[in-house]
């Protein structure tokens, strides 16, 4: 099975060298890429949050293999769906699905269900594909999208992906795929966005979850993030930065109602 891309032309570029000429304005290379355990990365158009992502992903060193959580934004398919195999194509080419770890997901956390309807349309995992692929040539990705909301169920997940991937015995990425407040002043935005953000900066998954339904910010990938955060506790994580932060204002100048956006790393 080869997953064509949903939103090229629409989202970033699907002119090959063009894509590579924006990744390249978008990533800040490092001279010392650091290992991390997972990410936080949004996923607008490449001209809203791709400055975002691309100081993100030009930090921290991908390995080959990288398991991506996005949310359901279409309700189409299971609560909890993983694409078993093939690849996926992007402007830059194929990249293959790692069925090594995606059958290790499954065997861990047995509410995953391979079906590939919830990708069809999807575009939250789907940006993050030629960031990585970019700057990895080799990867191989394991796509998750997620359409549920309690944290029974993400712990559940979280600690089954941590499972599968202490068993994979290679290096993983995790990205959690997420933009913050959507469509609220920036001043009110940035007050909601940066009380979730303090809760993923301590590494409260739960903490997460709960302060964006207490205070309804509508952090979209609150419960890939959430996941995330979970799994990476389970794997050591100790520590986490927000790497940048911005808004829609930055790039069409209406601060009235703006999306947010940030990228964090896990350690």
């Amino acid at each position: 099975m080869i997953r064509q891309p949903a939103v090229a032309n629409q989202f970033y570029t699907g002119d090959t060298q063009r894509l590579r000429a924006e990744l390249d304005s978008l990533i800040v290379r490092s001279a010392e890429p650091e290992q991390v355990i997972g990410v936080i990365s949004p996923h607008a158009g490449y001209i809203y949050s791709g400055a975002v992502a691309g100081v993100l992903f030009g930090a921290i060193a991908i390995p080959r293999t990288v398991l991506i959580l996005g949310p359901n934004h279409h309700g189409l398919g299971a609560r909890v769906s993983l694409y078993p195999s093939g690849a996926w194509h992007t402007p830059l080419g194929n990249v293959p699905i790692d069925e090594t770890l995606a059958a290790l997901v499954r065997r861990h956390a047995p509410m995953v269900e391979e079906e590939t309807s919830a990708h069809l349309r999807e575009h939250s995992l789907e940006v993050q594909v030629p960031f990585l692929q970019h700057l990895q040539p080799e990867l191989a990705i394991v796509p998750i999208c997620l359409g549920f909301g309690d944290y029974a169920t993400c712990r559940q997940l979280g600690e089954g992906i941590a499972a599968a991937i202490r068993e994979y015995g290679a290096p993983v990425l995790m990205v959690a795929s997420s933009d913050m407040t959507h469509y609220e002043t920036a001043t009110v935005a940035r007050e909601k966005d940066d009380l979730a953000l303090e809760r993923a900066l301590a590494l409260d998954a739960e903490g997460l979850l709960a302060v964006c339904r207490s205070r309804r910010i509508t952090m979209c990938g609150v419960v890939p993030s959430t996941v995330m955060l979970v799994a990476a506790k389970a794997l050591g994580a100790s520590e986490a930065r927000l790497v940048r932060y911005a808004n829609s204002g930055d790039t069409n100048g209406d601060y009235d109602q703006v999306v947010g956006y940030a990228s964090v790393a896990v350690w």
